[in-house]
């Protein structure tokens, strides 16, 4: 069963394509970079993409990387995912970095930079206590699971 909810957006700038899905099934809308600019080598820019949204209480939107820029050209997210909470109404921007160490990568004007996933997210109520359920993971953390 699919569900779906509204979102309110707003457009910014008129000559930018709102997020959409780019084929049926989906989780992902993508984003599109409202400004050209240059990623240098190793550098990082803030892109803005042209609208504003208003995600319900209740739900998050997760900004992700798209899987082509990342895996051909090194463009990836430095916060990945980004987060962008329910209450936030300013422009929707995409911090971007090139991981490649020799060449620029150019982010045109519509181009598409990012994906946006929006999905449910519980409040969560912390309760104090004084010893945790005990798990067959225990304290492993970074690295426990092996190399396998």
């Amino acid at each position: 069963m699919t569900s779906s909810i509204t979102v309110p957006i707003k457009r910014l700038r008129d000559d930018i394509a709102l997020p959409a899905y780019a084929h049926a099934g989906d989780a992902g809308l993508d984003l599109r970079a409202a400004e050209t600019c240059l990623l240098e080598p190793h550098g990082r820019a803030i892109v803005p993409c042209g609208f504003s949204l208003a995600i319900p209480e209740g739900y998050a939107g997760l900004v992700l990387p798209r899987s082509g820029l990342a895996s051909k050209h090194g463009i990836t997210l430095p916060n990945s995912p980004g987060l962008i909470d329910s209450g936030y109404r300013g422009e929707m921007m995409v911090s971007l970095q090139n991981t490649d160490a020799h060449e620029a990568f150019l982010v045109e004007r519509g181009m598409r930079i990012a994906q946006l996933v929006i999905m449910p997210v519980p409040l969560v109520a912390l309760t104090v206590v004084d010893q945790l359920d005990e798990t067959d993971r225990g304290h492993g953390g970074f690295g426990s699971s092996g190399i396998e």
